[in-house]
This record gives C-alpha cells, structure tokens and sequence, in this order.
C-alpha cells in the first residue's frame, strides 16, 4: 500500500528521494528511470509532433501527503515555478489531519459540435434531427472505435438555436459521447466528421465546424475537505486558527465578487492543475480552456472553488472542475514518463485521475489564499524563488543556498544583488 507521508523527503538528496519514492509506492527502481531521464527518445519525440529539434526538460516534483477517498496517493507535478509542490504538499498534510480529500466524478461524456447553417426553416429542421436520432446515434457509433469495445460511444443528441450572431441564426447539433478512459477528441471528432452528409440530406442545410468542444460541463470531477480550525495554526505563531479561517473565507469572497480576482484565484488553482495534467501527458491546454469557461458559465466569470466553515467552526473547502483527462491513447501512452506517472498513482480510470487533478486543485488554492490572507504571498514564494535567482547569477553547488539565503535577509531578491553576494564570496 503507498504511504504519502514521508517525512524529511525535500532534505533528501534527489538520490535518495528516489529511493524514498520507489520504498513508499512499493516500486522498483526500474519503474522511477523515466523520471530520471526524461524518458522520451529523440525518434519518439519526431514521431509526436513535427519539425522536431530536441527536448525540452521540465522539474518533476513529488506532492506528498494526499489521502484522497481513503486511499495515500503519490502524485507528480511538471512545473517550473518555486512553492507549488511544497505550498500543495503542505496543504495536503493539513487536509489529511481532517480526513483527507474526498472527491467525485460525472460519467465521461464529451460533446462533438456540428455548426448547421444555411438552413431554410430552423424550427422543422430541428425538429427533424430529433426524429432522425436513434439512426443518427446509430451511425455515429459505426465509426470504428476501441471506445466502442469499452461501453463507451454515441450517447444523445441535443439541438441549440444560436439566434444572433455575425452571420445570423444557425443551429448547433451536439453529439454527447462516452469517451470512458480516454480524452476523447479524436473519437468525438471522428463521430462529427461521420455524421456530418446525414444531417445535411436530413435538413437541407450545410455542416460547416464540427468539432469537440472543450467545455466539458458534462465531465465534471468534484472534491472537498475539512480542516480541523487548529490545524491552520501549523507553521504560524503569531495568528490563530479562527483567524486564518476567516481570512481564506475573505479572500475567496473576493474571488467570487470580482472576475480580476478571480482570474488569480484560479489560475492559483490551476498552478497545480496544469502540473498534474503535463505529468500524465494530457491537453493541459484543453483543461485550462473548459476550467475557465465553466468558470464563466453563469455570465459572470467567478471563482472555481469555495471555502466556508461548518457548524464546529472547520474550514470547508470544495471544487468542481470540467476534467477531461485520459490515461488511454495519444501522449500519456506513447510517453515513457507519463506512464510512469500514471503508475506512480496507482489509477486504473481516467476517473480516478480526474478526482486526484480535483484534489491537487483545491490544495493549490488553500496553499494561496492561505499565505495571501496571512504572511502575504511572497514571503514563502520569494523564499524558494530566491535559489533561482542565484542560479540565473551563476551558483553552483553549496552556493546557491547561501546566495538564496542572504537575498532573502536582506530582502533583496534580484541577480544584481546575487551576482555582488557571488563577488564577496569568491572574493
């Protein structure tokens, strides 16, 4: 069984941190080469996309602590910013004082979008495609698809009148689809492209776009925690507990009132979204378009998360997110690393990982507005950023703490201050 809890890990050499790692998820050292290398080949990486140079490499960090539905979980982050993975990690050991994380998922369906302009009489026209829909569904699972083989396909069919718009009204047809373990898009896309001459001979009109959307409403994963109120006084001596619940609960509210807070608020979340998703090998691109269009899907953009208290005076937290993530086909099959993420998680459904990414979300924003309601959200973030500041001046070695250090003290964090420390040292 994976123990997430390891004490000590960032003291660690990155050696015996993959020993650690390897002694905590009952993996074979074998198993962790991917991320010691990179695990992508040069012809594998020509295979992927095209006009292909090289590589191109990211830090991998271990998120330590998360107990999600009962279960320990070791969860890899690809990001290059300082304090995500120990701001999360830290989060996590919080939660987990109060339970842990529990989190949820909506069945795995994805919808294909067709655009249907030109069309003379928009009312019989949709009333045809509804009548026509059993052999439209019908069609569109003949499309050859493993997801067919898995319980997955064509699931429904929805018709919207777009009445205004720069060319006038049209139709949109949307071809729900279960993508089980998968993404999905290409299967969708397939579907659409499929579907496409049956619909004209129905209507009359023209199919122009079709095509996946990325407001995967119908995908959504859904997490919440509860932290002991004494708890939050961890790491701090001079606020109480009740005081830093209040001052999180504020500071969502801002998010929620105000969308220019609100897109901080998130993006904070997606800090660790987004590194979970590139570890995997999945569209964080993808994510990021449906995390902030559901953001957005009441006309007014606000916050993805929210935090209150229950009757004991507990900190509640809770997200829910579109999460269309897959851990069968494109990147996270072809790439070694993520593979070896996938593994390294111990998931089996593409589920599964949507509740893990939901956790890791809801973290990443507890670590954030907790700092930003207490100490100010530098003081931790500039500490760590400091060691890439000396790194850019040009330390080395056992230097580059020291450097890091006294930027810090003295609250100068830029590389001309770290470029004079260098000088005095070697000096």
């Amino acid at each position: 069984m994976t123990n997430s809890r390891i004490s000590g890990f960032y003291n660690l050499t990155i050696e015996q941190r993959r020993a650690k790692l390897a002694e905590a998820a009952q993996l074979t050292p074998e198993d962790l080469i991917p991320f010691t290398t990179g695990g992508l080949s040069t012809d594998t990486a020509d295979h992927m996309i095209e006009n292909v140079i090289g590589m191109y490499s990211l830090p991998v960090g271990i998120g330590l602590n998360f107990m999600i539905n009962g279960r320990d979980v070791l969860i890899p982050f690809v990001v290059e910013e300082p304090s995500i993975v120990a701001g999360v990690s830290f989060m996590a050991k919080l939660v987990r004082s109060g339970g842990g994380f529990t989190a949820t998922t909506t069945e795995s369906l994805m919808i294909g979008q067709m655009q249907l302009i030109n069309v003379v009489n928009m009312d019989e026209a949709r009333l045809k495609l509804y009548e026509h829909k059993a052999e439209l569904l019908a069609n569109a699972d003949r499309a050859e698809s493993t997801l067919r083989k898995m319980g997955g396909g064509a699931k429904d069919l929805e018709i919207r009148l777009i009445e205004e718009s720069p060319i006038g009204p049209f139709l949109v047809v949307h071809l729900i689809y279960d993508v089980k373990d998968a993404m999905g898009a290409n299967a969708v896309n397939t579907a659409c492209e499929r579907l496409a001459p049956q619909i004209e001979a129905i209507t009359g009109g023209k199919v122009h776009l079709r095509i996946l959307s990325n407001l995967s409403d119908r995908r959504i994963a859904r997490a919440r925690c509860t932290i002991p109120v004494n708890e939050l006084t961890m790491g701090f001596e001079t606020f109480k507990g009740e005081t830093v619940r209040d001052g999180i609960i504020a500071a969502y509210a801002f998010a929620a009132s105000d969308p220019y807070r609100a897109a901080t608020h998130n993006k904070g979340i997606m800090n660790g979204v987004d590194a979970v998703v590139l570890a995997t090998g999945n569209d964080w691109r993808a994510i990021e378009a449906g995390a902030h269009a559901y953001a957005a899907r009441s006309g007014r953009y606000t916050s993805l998360s929210t935090w209150g208290k229950d009757a004991n005076g507990n900190l509640v937290g809770t997200i829910e997110i579109p999460m269309a993530v897959g851990i069968v086909g494109g990147a996270t099959k072809v790439h070694p690393t993520a593979q070896a993420a996938v593994k390294l998680m111990k998931i089996k459904t593409a589920a599964e990982l949507a509740e893990i990414i939901a956790c890791v979300g809801l973290a990443q924003n507890m670590a954030a507005l907790r700092a930003l309601a207490t100490e100010g959200i530098q003081r931790g973030h500039m500490s760590l950023h400091a060691r890439q500041i000396a790194l850019a001046a040009g330390a080395t070695g056992e230097t580059i703490d020291k450097v890091a250090s006294q930027m810090v003290a003295e609250k100068a964090i830029r590389v001309s201050r770290a470029e004079e420390i260098l000088k005095e040292m070697r000096a």
